[in-house]
C-alpha cells in the first residue's frame, strides 16, 4: 500500500559518442618551449575545501574542550562544596552530643 509503483519501462541504452573536435587554436609547442605561459597544474584541485574542512575540526574540537572544562569545574566546585556542607553537619552534630 505504501510502496511506490514503477512503470514498466526498459531502461534505454545511453551510447557515448566520442568525437574529435578539430580546433581552429594554434597547439602549444613541447613543454621545454621558450613562451612565457603560466604551467598547468598537476592535480587541478583546490585546497580551500581541505582548509576549511580543518579549521571547523579545530573549531569543533576547541569547542568540545570547553565545554569538557567546564563540567569539570563545575564538578570541582561541587564536590567542594559538599564536603564543606559534611564537615559543617559533623560538627554541628558532635557538638549537640558533646554538650
Amino acid at each position: 500500500m505504501l510502496r511506490p509503483k514503477l512503470p514498466n519501462v526498459a531502461p534505454t541504452p545511453t551510447t557515448h559518442v566520442i568525437t574529435s573536435a578539430v580546433s581552429s587554436r594554434p597547439h602549444h609547442a613541447p613543454a621545454n618551449c621558450s613562451c612565457s605561459h603560466a604551467p598547468a597544474s598537476s592535480a587541478g584541485l583546490s585546497v580551500a575545501p581541505y582548509v576549511g574542512l580543518g579549521v571547523g575540526a579545530v573549531i569543533a574540537v576547541l569547542v568540545i574542550g570547553v565545554v569538557l572544562t567546564a563540567l569539570l569545574a563545575t564538578v570541582a566546585v561541587t564536590a567542594v562544596s559538599v564536603s564543606i556542607a559534611a564537615l559543617v553537619l559533623r560538627s554541628l552534630l558532635n557538638g549537640a552530643r558533646t554538650r
